[in-house]
């Protein structure tokens, strides 16, 4: 059994837009799985769906054994949710929020609680109208995060997180990690998946364009290459698997076909390289081959996503 085990995941909003369509999505207990793709991609809408805010209209969804839809009470007892855009009761402080938050699931552990605020430099005793939105995104992350859960669901859940903070979470992840605990995460913020996540689904328009380990996922693209030989280099252009070669005398920058690399290592070899340096796709290369230079999503996605917010 898997933490989340969604396949063929379908959720319209009305006869012309369909937010997702045949998504699948599998989260192994113990790990961070990565969740990416633009506003309108669907990931917002795949949370809901998993909270059992939405109801599905095909596929499969299994949440910690359960239905998200029929079983959502009792599951929501095991599983702590951060979104990015937190709104609280502005006349409590952020000490009582936390508690009631964290009363909602069984109670909290209270010096796990303490520990957290110190950590994340939050005063509880304020009420939440006098916060910044940083700061309610901390009152979000320390009530979640001190609950005894098995599941947790974070979408962009540092938004308005400034880099100390966010190092913070990035360090409170990967403790819960290392005790076992299984997290879906969804976030703009590609280095913060990058450090934190076993693995990754990249979703556009609804469907899952990719899914595994970021080794998995690099086997499926090029290879950066930066090269400086003792003869001349123009013969690159024409070597078979190799792309975007700029050759300027003895020295080149191109990316290589994973199929491809022994083949330009022995056409270099026979140039007589002097130095080289090869580099695996970041994991931004990797989102942006499916998104292109804007990361953009057609219009009548990104209108789902504003739908299914409402």
């Amino acid at each position: 059994m898997r933490a989340i085990a969604v396949s063929g995941l379908v959720k319209d909003f009305g006869p012309r837009t369909r937010a997702l369509d045949h998504l699948d999505l599998d989260v192994e207990f113990g790990e961070v799985h990565g969740f990416l793709g633009p506003n309108g991609a669907g990931k917002t809408t795949t949370i809901r769906v998993l909270l059992g805010l939405l109801r599905a209209d095909a596929g499969r969804v299994v949440l910690l054994g359960g239905d998200p839809w029929r079983n959502a009470v009792a599951l929501h007892r095991r599983l702590a949710y951060v979104p990015g855009e937190v709104n609280l009761w502005p006349n409590l402080t952020g000490g009582e929020v936390i508690d009631l938050l964290g009363d909602l699931r069984g109670g909290l552990d209270p010096r796990r609680r303490e520990e957290l605020l110190e950590r994340f430099q939050l005063d509880p005793t304020k009420k939440i109208r006098s916060y910044s939105k940083g700061n309610r995104q901390k009152v979000a992350l320390v009530a979640a995060f001190s609950s005894d859960v098995e599941l947790y669901l974070l979408d962009e859940p540092t938004s308005g997180l400034d880099p100390l903070m966010e190092a913070v979470f990035q360090d409170v992840v990967q403790d819960l990690r290392a005790d076992g605990r299984s997290i879906l995460l969804s976030s703009h913020i590609l280095s913060e998946v990058e450090a934190l996540c076993d693995r990754v689904t990249i979703i556009r328009a609804g469907r899952a364009a990719e899914s595994g380990t970021f080794e998995d996922l690099r086997h499926l693209t090029r290879t950066s290459v930066v090269v400086d030989t003792v003869k001349p280099l123009q013969s690159v252009t024409g070597w078979s698997g190799v792309h975007d070669a700029r050759v300027h005398g003895e020295h080149a920058e191109f990316s290589v076909d994973p199929g491809a690399l022994n083949d330009v290592l022995e056409h270099l070899v026979d140039l007589q390289v002097r130095t080289m340096t090869t580099s695996p796709p970041t994991l931004e290369e990797l989102f942006m081959r499916h998104y292109g230079d804007d990361g953009s999503e057609p219009a009548n996605d990104r209108g789902a996503e504003v739908v299914a917010a409402r």
